[in-house]
């Protein structure tokens, strides 16, 4: 019974990210857009110009980037529907596997450092997330560039796009194996938000247990609405800001991505776009991302109680 009803979540978490990733595949394509130089107009640096007593450097100011909802509508116009689905096969391809592998080696760490750290402790947890965050960015890279090769490559409505193989095919052939690697080192940075979202929901969470055990009668233990509704109210108020703080990475990593570009390492490409860009291309694409996150937080959500719910009346 216990496995009946921990494969039933399995399945109903799966089929809720599933739905979650199919619906907002539009403003995953239109944040990495957002994200890439391809989009990004540069500032044009022009030699000095020599005047008496002074020497002026011209430069050619870039232009703010398209909103999320212009940069939609001229996808929609010039490439038609279905270029706001591309890279959607490899995404749901790397969902299950991605997570698979991240809780295994959460799991097995965590028991590992349980036997040599205080059990259960926040080092415990913290260290456990970033070795299981590295290891899912390590296996799962190749199923996320393709992904991210897809959705930047804009075709006409007419003009036929390649699939997730033939593009694969494309990276092996002009790269090699290395090719299926360009951006891990930005993943690894990423790791810091799992770091931080766990950091600050635990704070957040003890703060609401806190405040409910203060103004509740002692001997109330059942979880309510009022549970429920705080400990997604924490979850979303610490994901957004982790996101935030850790957004760079996240430009930083499609940059690297980028069929023939010139950015080469973290740092590089962390220097690279400040310098030409400055500061705020480093959160490019990030007001896409936040919008995305709310409603596919919620669509799986919905799934997921809505197909345990119809399964465990029929069970």
């Amino acid at each position: 019974m216990e496995q009946q009803s921990m494969l039933l979540h399995l399945v109903a978490g799966g089929c809720g990210g599933t739905a979650g990733a199919i619906l907002t595949c539009p403003l995953e394509v239109v944040k990495t857009r957002l994200q890439s130089s391809q989009l990004a107009l540069r500032p044009l640096c022009l030699s000095e110009v020599q005047l008496p007593g002074m020497s002026v450097r011209m430069i050619n100011p870039t232009p703010p980037s398209p909103g999320v909802l212009k940069l939609l509508r001229a996808i929609l116009e010039k490439e038609g529907l279905r270029s706001l689905f591309r890279g959607l096969g490899p995404n749901l391809a790397g969902v299950a596997p991605s997570r698979a592998i991240y809780f295994a080696a959460y799991s097995g760490i965590k028991e590992r450092l349980n036997a040599i750290l205080v059990p259960e402790s926040k080092k415990v947890h913290i260290l456990a997330a970033a070795f299981a965050g590295m290891s899912s960015a390590t296996l799962t890279n190749p199923i996320w560039l393709v992904k991210t090769r897809m959705q930047l490559e804009a075709r006409a409505k007419r003009e036929m796009a390649s699939n997730a193989l033939q593009c694969a095919m494309h990276v092996y052939r002009t790269e090699g194996l290395r090719g299926f690697y360009r951006g891990v080192t930005a993943s690894y940075a990423g790791v810091s938000e799992t770091i931080i979202h766990f950091v600050m929901y635990e704070a957040l969470k003890q703060e609401l247990r806190n405040s409910h055990h203060s103004h509740s009668p002692p001997l109330t233990h059942s979880p309510n609405n009022y549970d429920f509704f705080g400990l997604m109210g924490a979850a979303a108020v610490s994901k957004t800001c982790a996101t935030c703080i850790a957004y760079p990475h996240e430009v930083i990593r499609t940059r690297l991505r980028e069929e023939g570009s010139r950015y080469r390492s973290f740092i590089q490409t962390l220097q690279l776009v400040v310098h030409e860009e400055g500061p705020s291309a480093l959160y490019r694409g990030l007001l896409a991302h936040l919008i995305r996150q709310i409603p596919n937080a919620a669509i799986m959500m919905a799934t997921y109680e809505v197909i345990v719910h119809l399964a465990s009346s029929t069970l």
